[in-house]
């Protein structure tokens, strides 16, 4: 059993940036991988990013290539999402999710076997 708690959202002005946190507790965490989602209101949930349990592989959504970075510290049980040159479009709640088949190829939700409750994150123009 994993159980993931977000931090980090906020209000950001357009071209800010942020990072949020997805701190992990239970066993096994580092043999994880975690993804982010983000769900906008109104809209269905959606791939971010995705790490691999031991931080040797990622993958991005189009949306968010090249502003965007997902990493790991196992040390800390905690996935990070580094978020810079943020536009409006990109206020949603952002949610991160673990799976225990260790790979970042995983993009669907119902892929993920635990959820955190999600954080907001508001970006102004």
């Amino acid at each position: 059993q994993v159980q993931l708690v977000e931090s980090g959202g906020g209000l950001v002005l357009d071209g800010g940036s942020l990072r949020l946190s997805c701190a992990a507790s239970g066993r096994a965490f580092s043999s994880y991988a975690v993804g982010w989602f983000r769900q906008a209101p109104g809209a269905e949930r959606k791939f971010v990013a995705a790490i691999s349990w031991n931080g040797g592989t990622s993958h991005y959504a189009d949306s968010v290539k090249g502003r965007f970075t997902i990493s790991r510290d196992n040390a800390k049980n905690t996935v990070y999402l580094q978020m810079n040159s943020l536009k409006v479009e990109d206020t949603a709640v952002y949610y991160c999710a673990a799976h225990d088949r260790g790979i970042a190829t995983l993009k669907n939700t119902y892929e993920y076997n635990y959820w955190g409750q999600g954080t907001q994150v508001t970006v102004s123009s």
